[in-house]
């Protein structure tokens, strides 16, 4: 499990997000991750199960939302939900987006939005 980055999102723009659960035999962690390629949150879980499905560990989608990434601000935010998988847990989004990039100014969440 260890071998699964903990956010993986585009490097800039607004785009969908989802936050995955995992979950294995000795333990558990949250991950992110987000693409303006997808339409769907959906195809952002398909894509991570193809990838990541043979780890021996249980996937598990928790919520989805959006980003607006601004590098050039050092700037994130992360807003909404997702109508097949519900609004994620943002606090637990930010916290990993803070790991992530450390050296961002404004890293924040809003539950309003779509």
């Amino acid at each position: 499990m260890n071998s699964i980055a903990n956010v993986d999102i585009d490097a800039s723009g607004r785009f969908k997000y989802i936050l995955i659960k995992l979950k294995s035999s000795e333990n558990e962690k949250y991950v992110i991750r987000g693409y303006a390629w997808a339409e769907f949150h959906a195809d952002i879980l398909d894509e991570f199960e193809k990838a990541n499905g043979n780890k021996k560990v249980v996937i598990e989608c928790v919520g989805g939302g959006r980003i607006l990434h601004e590098p050039e601000k050092k700037s994130i935010l992360v807003y909404g939900y997702s109508m097949g998988f519900g609004l994620a847990d943002h606090k637990i989004s930010v916290e990993l987006l803070k790991e992530k990039y450390p050296d961002y100014s404004s890293i924040t969440f809003s539950n309003e939005g779509y």
